[in-house]
C-alpha cells in the first residue's frame, strides 16, 4: 500500500477567460487576429497529501479553486502541469445529479450510476433495496429523475455512492441540499465511514461542520495553497483569530464573530400564526425576527438578513435600509421584523443569519451565521430547483 491515499504534487489547472470570441470563420478573417483571451490559473503549483483513514477539509473564498482542486482528484479535470496520485476507489458526489439521466427513472440512475462508480449488476440487485430505502424514494423510484426535487436527487446521489463503500470519498458540500433527516442519515454515515478507516476529503464554507469532522484542513487563495495543518489551526489563521476568539459553534453549524460592540440576543422563525417553527412550506407566509442590543452607543447600524444554503450559497437578503423605521442611534434594544408574505423556497434545508454592521458594512459588530436551521416541505412533485417561481401553463393546439 502506498504511503498516502491521496498525492497532489504540484498540480496547476489552467483555463483561458475569453474576452472577444470570434463567433464566426468570417469574423476572424476579416478581423485578421485570434479571438483574445487571458490565462486563468485556478490551481497554481499546489502540493499536499492526505494520509489513509483520515478526513480533510479544503476551504477558502468563492474562486479559489477548491472544487477544481476536487475535480482534478477525480479525474474530471487533467492537470496542465504536475500530478495526482490516488490509492483506492474513489466515489464523488461533486454537483446535484452529476451522473444522472433526466429522462431515466431513479431505477434505472441507480444502475447507470452505480456502474459508472464501478460496481457490478450483481453488487447493485444485492444492494438495491437498501439504496432506495436510504434515499427514501420507495413511491418514486420509477419516476423520471428530471420530475425530482433538487433534495430528492442528491438524497439518491449520496445513497448510491454511499453503498459503493468506497476507501475514498469526495464531497463538495451537495449534502447541504437534503432535508434535517437526511442530514442526519448522511452525517451518520460518514461517521460510519471515519471509524472503518475510509479516507473522506470535503469541501465546504462551514468552518464549524469541518473543525468537527476534520482532523486537518488545505486551505486555498486564489489558486495557491496557504496552508494545511490542524483544524483549529488553519481555521484560526483563515479568519484572523477571530473565529476561536469568538467562535460559537454546534452541532447544527453555528459560527459566530464581530467585534461584540453589539450582541443579537435571538433569531427566530415564525409562521402565520407567530409561533416559532423550524418546518414550513414552499410558498408560506413567515416572520423572520431579530433582537439585538448594543453594548455601546452606535451611529446608524445596519442590520442585515439572509437565508442561505449550507454551502454559502445566499438565496435572499435584506437589510435595516429597507425598514419603515431606521435604526438610527443604536443605544439599547430593538428588534426587528421582517415580514414574508411567500416564501418561495422549494424543499430543501435553509440557514438564516443576522449581522449587525457599521453603516458602511465594513466593521461587523456581531454576526450569527447559519443561526436558525429550517426545513421547506415541498408538496408539488413537479417542480425542482431551489425556488418556486409563479407560472401558469397554456398548451393550444392548430386547426388542421
Amino acid at each position: 500500500m502506498s504511503e498516502y491515499a491521496i498525492t497532489v504534487d504540484s498540480v496547476s489547472k489552467n483555463f483561458r477567460l475569453y474576452h472577444e470570441r470570434n463567433r464566426y470563420i468570417k469574423a476572424a478573417i476579416l478581423r485578421g487576429r485570434r479571438a483574445r483571451y487571458e490565462e486563468f490559473w485556478a490551481l497554481d503549483d499546489v502540493s499536499f497529501n492526505v494520509d489513509h483513514g483520515a478526513t480533510v477539509g479544503i476551504i477558502g473564498s468563492n474562486g479559489s479553486g477548491k472544487s477544481t482542486m476536487l475535480k482534478c482528484l477525480t479525474g474530471i479535470y487533467r492537470p496542465d502541469k504536475g500530478k495526482v496520485a490516488i490509492n483506492g476507489n474513489v466515489a464523488a458526489l461533486l454537483e446535484l445529479g452529476a451522473g444522472f439521466h433526466p429522462e431515466l427513472s431513479g431505477r434505472e440512475n441507480i444502475y447507470l450510476n452505480a456502474a459508472i462508480l464501478g460496481m457490478s449488476k450483481k453488487d447493485v440487485d444485492r444492494q438495491f433495496d437498501s439504496i432506495v430505502e436510504f434515499a427514501g424514494l420507495e413511491r418514486f423510484i420509477d419516476t423520471a429523475v428530471k420530475n425530482y426535487s433538487s433534495g430528492m436527487t442528491v438524497r439518491l446521489g449520496f445513497s448510491i455512492a454511499a453503498h459503493v463503500e468506497p476507501e475514498i470519498l469526495l464531497i463538495d458540500e451537495v449534502l447541504s441540499v437534503g432535508d434535517q433527516q437526511f442530514q442526519r442519515k448522511s452525517s451518520e454515515k460518514i461517521e460510519e465511514f471515519r471509524r472503518e478507516g475510509r479516507t473522506i476529503v470535503v469541501v465546504s464554507h462551514s468552518l464549524g461542520a469541518l473543525q468537527t469532522l476534520c482532523k486537518e484542513i488545505v486551505w486555498l487563495e486564489k489558486g495557491k495553497l496557504r496552508m494545511k495543518g490542524p483544524a483549529a489551526e488553519v481555521i484560526a489563521a483563515y479568519t484572523g483569530g477571530s473565529y476561536t476568539q469568538h467562535a460559537a459553534k454546534d452541532a447544527d453549524f453555528r459560527e459566530r464573530w464581530g467585534t461584540e460592540e453589539t450582541r443579537i440576543n435571538s433569531v427566530e422563525l415564525l409562521d402565520a400564526q407567530g409561533a416559532p417553527t423550524t418546518r414550513v412550506d414552499t410558498n408560506a407566509a413567515v416572520q423572520i425576527r431579530a433582537n439585538i442590543t448594543a453594548q455601546t452607543t452606535l451611529r446608524s447600524p445596519v442590520i442585515k438578513v439572509y437565508i442561505s444554503k449550507l454551502d454559502g450559497v445566499v438565496m435572499w437578503s435584506t437589510t435595516s435600509h429597507r425598514a419603515e423605521g431606521k435604526v438610527g442611534n443604536m443605544q439599547e434594544a430593538v428588534t426587528a421584523t421582517i415580514d414574508i408574505a411567500r416564501l418561495p423556497l422549494l424543499e430543501g434545508t435553509y440557514y438564516i443569519s443576522v449581522a449587525c454592521t457599521d453603516a458602511t458594512g465594513t466593521t461587523e459588530y456581531d454576526h450569527c451565521q447559519n443561526w436558525v436551521r429550517f426545513e421547506v416541505h415541498q408538496t408539488d412533485l413537479f417542480e425542482e430547483g431551489l425556488v418556486a417561481v409563479p407560472s401558469t401553463w397554456h398548451i393550444s393546439r392548430q386547426a388542421k
